[in-house]
């Protein structure tokens, strides 16, 4: 439901046209952050954020909003933009992953190592999966979702929530994923971007908890979670079961 009379996207165009972002004009997240917190000031900054992304047609993170069509700007580094030229920029976004994406998802500690027959051979593969089937972490979890942006790559001050997710209460989970072994960094990550949240996104008496789901969770992360309140730690199995199909009459099979 929007905050005000019209959808955030369309905020976007009429910011746009505010800036005057004629031909090679750029303007930067914080330049938008504040035209919002001066002219609409319900928008909370993710979703300002988040619909940066999905309005620039050469950001792949716009893949896990919708509609992906409304291509109203072009992304030149990390917080800068500037209006979208279809006569000379590329063509947007719309489909798709690649495999240079596929190739920088391995982590820094697993370097060299394949991934086993029991394990998904990227991060964005378990993302993905989980995003559909948020039950498996718990009953009546579901995946956030606003005007068109949902919680896959949530955007929190420059970094991105593996998946934001909303309990059966209402309150908010933010569920950080590591696609082989768990280390105990990842809980300082994951309540950097849960304090993200609960300043920035969360409303007033809103809770904020975390999840990691790796495939496997090292003693360290154990230990270094056995003192953090709110944070559940899940190792996730892969399985594959074949059933046999019928061919029919006179078929011999293999």
């Amino acid at each position: 439901m929007a905050l005000y009379d019209r959808p955030v996207r369309l905020l976007m165009r009429e910011m746009a046209d505010a800036m005057n972002l004629g031909p090679g004009v750029t303007f930067t997240r914080n330049d938008a952050l504040e035209w919002f917190r001066a002219n609409y000031p319900l928008v909370k900054v993710a979703t300002v954020t988040a619909h940066l992304t999905r309005l620039s047609t050469n950001n792949r993170t716009r893949l896990h909003y919708s509609p992906r069509d409304d291509d109203v700007f072009f992304q030149l580094a990390p917080g800068r933009y500037r209006r979208f030229d279809p006569n000379a920029d590329p063509a947007p976004i719309r489909e798709g992953v690649t495999d240079e994406e596929n190739a920088g998802e391995v982590e820094e500690a697993e370097v060299g190592v394949a991934p086993t027959d029991s394990e998904f051979a990227y991060e964005h593969d378990l993302r993905d999966y989980l995003a559909r089937n948020l039950h498996l972490i718990e009953p009546g979890l579901r995946l956030y979702e606003e005007e068109g942006v949902t919680g896959v790559e949530f955007p929190v001050g420059g970094r991105f929530v593996d998946i934001l997710a909303l309990d059966s209460q209402g309150q908010y989970v933010v569920v950080e994923l590591k696609v082989s072994r768990g280390y105990d960094r990842t809980v300082g990550q994951l309540l950097r971007y849960i304090s993200w949240i609960e300043l920035h996104h969360a409303d007033t008496g809103q809770k904020v908890r975390g999840v990691i789901v790796a495939k496997s969770v090292s003693e360290d992360l154990r230990l270094a979670c056995r003192r953090v309140n709110g944070v559940a730690l899940y190792e996730y199995e892969l399985a594959v079961a074949l059933k046999a199909v019928p061919i029919g009459p006179g078929a011999t099979g293999v």
